[in-house]
């Protein structure tokens, strides 16, 4: 977090909640939100990161609190919104970020677990934050703002070997486009951004080393690289501030043209 960042605060007294925000993409828009401002609630499965989140949030003067949340169960999720609205007062913006990728069978071949397990997370998870979520905002004079976290693949692009992923990020894409629609006249604005590879674990192959990812994208990638969590987390903010009041539905690919 820098101090010009901090100085911007257009989340300044806002309380913003970013599910699975111990690694990654999600701890990368937690720290954002927290430098403009926002108390900060990170949420997931595994504490201890969620934990490190919060250290490196308050390391930086910001604030935070680590909810551990299951987003497949809808009583975790009740208890994290209400916890947030305890602790900070409202819940003004919602990133919805949880999400798995089983991926190398074709779809024949896929294990019904791994098919459930995707689709659960992934899908499910985000319908059950988006519905805890909504209900809150929706009691709120000031509204809120909710942002998905999808994916190039499904809706945008298709590649073997990823096929449940891909079914399951292109319908958070449909749901946020109708949930978009039931809840703007709610004051709630709902809106997805779509990462491709970005500089996580999440995008590189098997045994594949950083090295060599990098390598590999200087050819798949028209930008010729991974995109950085803090592109995505730039994307999202923009997304929950006023700057994006017209924003609706909006589905912000941020693939370095791998899509295009």
């Amino acid at each position: 977090m820098t101090s010009n960042a901090t100085s911007r605060g257009r989340f300044a007294a806002q309380t913003a909640l970013v599910t699975g925000a111990g690694t990654g993409i999600g701890r990368a828009i937690a720290l954002a939100f927290a430098a403009e401002g926002a108390n900060v609630v990170v949420a997931g499965r595994t504490e201890a990161s969620l934990k490190e989140t919060v250290r490196l949030i308050e390391a930086a003067s910001g604030t935070a609190l680590a909810v551990t949340t299951d987003v497949t169960r809808a009583e975790d999720l009740r208890t994290l919104v209400e916890t947030a609205v305890g602790r900070f007062g409202s819940l003004d913006v919602a990133v919805n970020n949880a999400g798995v990728l089983r991926g190398g069978p074709a779809v024949a071949d896929l294990p019904e677990d791994d098919w459930g397990t995707v689709v659960d997370t992934n899908l499910t998870g985000v319908f059950l934050a988006l519905r805890a979520e909504v209900g809150q905002m929706r009691t709120q004079p000031s509204g809120g703002a909710i942002v998905n976290i999808s994916s190039n693949l499904g809706a945008h692009l298709s590649v073997p070997g990823l096929t449940a992923y891909s079914a399951s990020k292109a319908a958070v894409t449909a749901l946020t486009r109708g949930a978009a629609l039931d809840h703007i006249q709610d004051g709630v604005r709902i809106n997805a951004v779509s990462p491709g590879s970005t500089q996580t674990t999440m995008s590189m192959r098997p045994g594949e080393t950083e090295a060599e990812r990098t390598e590999r994208m200087r050819s798949e990638a028209p930008v010729g690289r991974t995109s950085t969590t803090a592109e995505i987390a730039a994307a999202v903010l923009y997304l929950a501030s006023s700057d994006a009041a017209s924003a609706v539905g909006t589905d912000l690919v941020v693939d370095g043209g791998s899509s295009a």
